[in-house]
């Protein structure tokens, strides 16, 4: 059980362990931060499955969250959940959907979002194999991200597709399956959803990625890098990635939705513990 002197422990842990960055003033003097921190139900899938998992959910509000991305509702209903979100102040705003050229497939996934009042749709491995890519993958997927695109734009949601290291691999024929993808899509049917510890790790630069394609990321993955050959994950703050430029770019940007995010994590709510108190400390 996650109860509340565990989570008065684990802010302790984190605030300790973080370095609060100095602040950044823009060139007019405005200050901006990022209103909303969320995090991907995933880092704290242990703790959900073996607690309590109001309580775990309650503590996460508590450290600041605001917003989640998860997959399904918890508890008896999708209403029941999104009541007790409700209670506690955060809101549904992302979960993952089918890649399939089975549309009622993919209806079938989308019937679940709609059902958790989501904004977006995510599609985490828009590929129908596996690496390493080629000119004919990168076709047919950004096809296929269109149609849904359009299945999802007419049930009120957005689709976002979900990078990884190998879309900044380039294929045999040359082409950059990101920058195929991003150009070859219809951008007001298909946004992404960066994840920046992958786009780091496929070898590109987040920060001129962000500016490349302004206007096409909706939300963002906050995940950090280890020093090290291995370029392991780490929890936002306690890494080698730049956020404080990251993230005033995409502040600039007008991005709305950032959700922590680390893989293999051993302690997920002391990386959201820490990250929370980092996040809320940038000033742009």
């Amino acid at each position: 059980m996650y109860n509340r002197r565990g989570f008065i422990r684990t802010v302790a842990a984190g605030t300790a362990a973080t370095i609060i960055p100095p602040a950044f003033f823009s060139c007019s003097g405005e200050i901006k931060k990022i209103e909303n921190i969320g995090f991907i139900t995933g880092i704290i899938g242990r703790e959900l499955r073996e607690g309590d998992w109001k309580e775990v959910l309650a503590a996460t509000a508590e450290m600041g969250y605001t917003e989640i991305e998860t997959g399904n509702y918890l508890g008896e209903s999708a209403l029941s959940f999104l009541r007790f979100l409700d209670d506690i102040g955060i809101t549904t705003v992302a979960g993952g959907a089918t890649f399939s050229e089975d549309m009622d497939e993919v209806n079938r996934s989308l019937d679940r979002l709609n059902a958790l009042n989501m904004q977006y749709a995510v599609l985490y491995w828009p590929w129908s194999g596996g690496a390493p890519l080629s000119l004919d993958d990168c076709m047919e997927s950004a096809e296929l991200l269109d149609r849904i695109g359009e299945i999802c734009k007419s049930r009120g949601l957005t689709l976002c597709w979900h990078n990884h290291d190998l879309e900044f691999h380039a294929t045999p024929e040359g082409i950059v399956p990101f920058d195929y993808l991003m150009e070859n899509t219809d951008q007001n049917l298909v946004k992404c959803e960066l994840d920046i510890y992958w786009t780091k790790k496929g070898g590109a630069d987040p920060l001129a990625t962000l500016r490349k394609y302004r206007g096409r990321y909706p939300i963002l993955h906050v995940k950090d890098m280890a020093p090290g050959e291995e370029q392991t994950f780490a929890c936002p703050g306690s890494g080698i990635i730049d956020f404080q430029t990251v993230l005033a770019e995409a502040a600039d940007q007008g991005i709305k939705h950032y959700f922590v995010e680390q893989d293999n994590v051993v302690d997920g709510m002391a990386c959201l513990s820490s990250a929370a108190v980092y996040l809320k400390s940038l000033r742009f």
